[in-house]
């Protein structure tokens, strides 16, 4: 039995890049991507954030349309009094989106006029390699 054991753990720390790869490099990349592309969207610059953004996402919506969208709804939020990470999860596996790698980033933010909202940001890896954001999402927080 501890022949077993001790092959079974042999094979666990061979096999160990593949089963149990830190993606922490990729969350840490990510997150500061999605930080620098929020602070555009912090002040008003949409089109920029559309320029900023990934490669699947600009092929998603038009830049006008992105525009338009966050004039109605981003906008009457207000400038953002407070942004705290509350979840960073690395996947590879996202319904209705590219296959990729992603991490999915949620934020607690209070609004000036939303107090309480979850911001949800998607940033993926690009071909070249940096995390660029494929996707966003604000809600009232519960």
């Amino acid at each position: 039995m501890r022949k077993i054991a001790c092959a079974v753990a042999a094979l666990f720390f061979c096999c160990w890049p593949v089963f149990g790869q830190d993606h922490g490099a990729s969350v840490d990349a990510a997150e500061k991507s999605a930080q620098s592309w929020l602070r555009v969207l912090d002040t008003g610059q949409y089109g920029e954030s559309w320029e900023k953004a990934a490669a699947d996402f600009q092929s998603k919506i038009a830049k006008q349309k992105w525009e338009s969208s966050l004039q109605l709804v981003r906008a009457p939020l207000g400038a953002v009094q407070s942004r705290k990470l509350k979840s960073a999860t690395y996947t590879t596996d996202l319904p209705h989106a590219a296959k990729g790698e992603y991490v999915i980033l949620q934020y607690q933010t209070s609004f000036a006029n939303l107090k309480s909202a979850i911001e949800t940001v998607a940033p993926m890896k690009e071909m070249d390699g940096s995390f660029k954001v494929s996707g966003y999402y604000i809600r009232p927080a519960d």
